[in-house]
């Protein structure tokens, strides 16, 4: 196995451990036995463990965006559908999940922004990403006339994300699927323009 390739099981096993346990509560030694890979190799791959912290941030961030590129910039439908599409499938993944784990951006943020300036950073980068995807729907949907003109985009893009993200910790306290199907019911009957009454 290449060095590459080492460090790349290195990330995969420790995201895994990470997103359940989170980062604090998860040893160097437990994510190199997950990986199979000798004790003391660590900083072989990675200079210290808030190196490692940021690499995994890179990490956790392509996987969310595939999952955004996905549905977000199918061109096949309207960017509401589009949106809708990703709302539920991230709420098939949690039913699966047990309405554990949630967003592993999200956990991160809540629990290392105080603790380490440079995996902060790597966290703000990457939640900008985020809202940007989002944001880039919302803009041609209002092109489209499927948002009321009145919506300040960037506002919107914000409160929306902001929004998940507390929908997703809810759902961890109640292990319940309701705060997501809430936030899906406000979000898009608030968002989304009455049109019953046109035509």
């Amino acid at each position: 196995m290449s060095r590459q390739d080492t460090r790349q099981t290195i990330l995969q096993n420790g995201a895994k451990i990470i997103h359940s346990k989170g980062f604090v509560n998860t040893g160097i030694k437990d994510i190199l036995e997950a990986s199979g890979v000798p004790k003391g190799s660590f900083y072989f791959y990675f200079k210290s463990k808030e190196d490692f912290g940021q690499a995994l941030v890179d990490y956790y961030y392509t996987l969310i965006s595939s999952i955004f590129e996905k549905h977000l910039h199918d061109r096949n439908l309207p960017p509401i559908d589009r949106f809708k599409g990703l709302i539920d499938n991230y709420c098939k993944i949690f039913k699966n999940l047990q309405f554990t784990s949630g967003c592993p951006i999200g956990n991160l943020s809540q629990e290392m922004s105080d603790l380490s300036e440079p995996i902060r950073e790597k966290l703000q980068e990457a939640y900008s990403k985020m809202r940007s995807s989002i944001r880039d729907c919302l803009i041609e949907a209002k092109e489209l006339g499927q948002i009321d003109a009145r919506w300040n985009i960037d506002d919107l893009a914000v409160f929306v994300l902001n929004s998940w993200e507390g929908a997703l910790m809810d759902m961890k306290l109640s292990k319940s699927i309701q705060p997501l199907m809430a936030f899906k019911n406000i979000i898009f009957n608030f968002i989304v323009k009455d049109t019953s009454a046109s035509g």
